[in-house]
C-alpha cells in the first residue's frame, strides 16, 4: 500500500476531504494505509488528532503518529471519530473483515472516508497496461463496482454517499501517459471520465457513516 501514497493524486484526495462535509477539527482520525503520511499531515494541519497506520513501516513525515498494522486487524479500541483510506480497499483480501474492524474502532455516528478504483474501468486499464487478463488480480484483489460497494457497506452497517471529485489533472494525465502512452492521453481528452455519471468514474470517492441503530447495537 505504501508506495502508492507517495505518488497518489494528492489534489483530488485533498478536494475529497474538503467537499466531504466530514468534520475534522478537534476530531480523532485514523488513516489506514497512510504511506508516507502526507494525507495524515494535511488532516492534522486542519486541527485533527491523527494516527496513521500501514502494513509496512514507511518513511513517515515527522509530525505523523504511526502504528504498524494491517487494515483487517486494527490494534485500537473504539477511539476514532473518522477513519480514512485512499487506494487501500482494493488491496485488502477480506474486505468484510476490514469493514468490521473500521466499524469497531469508530465512535457512534463516525465516518469512513475512502477512495478506491472502479472495477469496471480499472480492470480494462490494468489489462491494457500489463497485456494480461489476470495480472491485475495480484495487486487489486478486491475491486468493486458502484453497486457492489453500496451493497457491501450496507451489509456492514454503513450508509454510503458517493462524492463528485474530479481526478483528471496533471498527475492523472502523466500517469496515463507513462503507462498507456500518447494514445491513452488522447483517450482521456476525448472521453474525460470526470464527465461520466458517478457509477462510471475511474475512481470512487465516498463517505460512509455508521447507521445509528448499528452503532447502538455494538
Amino acid at each position: 500500500m505504501s508506495a502508492k501514497h507517495a505518488f497518489g493524486n494528492r489534489s483530488a484526495n485533498f478536494h475529497a476531504l474538503q467537499v466531504s462535509g466530514v468534520p475534522l477539527r478537534d476530531r480523532r482520525v485514523l488513516e489506514i494505509g497512510c504511506g508516507n503520511g502526507y494525507l495524515s499531515e494535511y488532516v492534522r494541519s486542519l486541527g485533527a488528532t491523527v494516527v496513521g497506520c500501514d502494513i509496512t513501516p514507511p518513511a513517515v513525515l515527522p509530525d505523523v503518529q504511526f502504528v504498524q498494522a494491517d487494515g483487517a486487524a486494527l490494534p485500537f479500541g473504539q477511539h476514532f471519530d473518522v477513519v480514512m483510506s485512499f487506494d487501500v480497499l482494493e488491496h485488502i483480501p477480506d474486505t468484510d473483515q476490514h469493514l468490521r474492524e473500521v466499524r469497531r474502532v469508530l465512535r457512534p455516528g463516525g465516518y469512513y472516508v475512502l477512495q478506491t478504483p472502479n472495477k469496471m474501468t480499472n480492470v480494462v486499464f490494468e489489462t491494457i497496461r500489463w497485456r494480461s487478463f489476470t495480472a491485475w488480480k495480484s495487486d487489486h484483489c478486491s475491486l468493486h463496482t458502484f453497486g457492489q460497494l453500496q451493497r457491501r457497506f450496507r451489509a456492514a452497517g454503513f450508509s454510503l454517499q458517493f462524492l463528485d471529485v474530479p481526478v483528471v489533472n496533471r498527475y492523472f494525465v502523466d500517469k496515463v501517459r507513462s503507462q498507456l502512452g500518447q494514445l491513452g492521453v488522447l483517450a482521456v481528452a476525448l472521453f474525460n471520465p470526470d464527465r461520466f455519471p458517478l457509477r462510471f468514474r475511474t475512481n470512487f470517492y465516498a463517505v460512509a457513516r455508521l447507521r445509528s441503530a448499528d452503532a447502538a447495537d455494538r
